[in-house]
């Protein structure tokens, strides 16, 4: 098993809700492939480096995880199609 740290954004304008949804929608994701969640950091919204789909600003979500070598191909696979999802970065520690 590794461990990895993940980010991700979702667009500022969506609800607590929505936001709530991916963050769980993510999280279970590493769970079915066999992955174990250390932790996540809702950081919030911040500023954006430049502009992703016409927005300045979104919502930042950090999550450390400890999961098989196999796993972040498929976790990146599945959020590159998520809607919702800006971009994501994940990269083992």
């Amino acid at each position: 098993m590794n461990t990895y740290e993940m980010m991700y954004i979702i667009p500022s304008q969506s609800t607590d809700e929505e936001k709530e949804s991916l963050i769980a929608l993510v999280n279970g994701i590493i769970e079915k492939e066999g992955g174990k969640i250390d932790s996540v950091e809702r950081i919030g919204n911040k500023k954006l480096a430049y502009e992703i789909e016409k927005k300045r600003e979104g919502y930042y979500v950090l999550v450390n995880f400890t999961a098989e070598a196999n796993v972040p191909n498929t976790l990146g696979a599945l959020l590159s199609i998520t809607n919702g999802i800006m971009r994501y970065i994940i990269i083992a520690k």
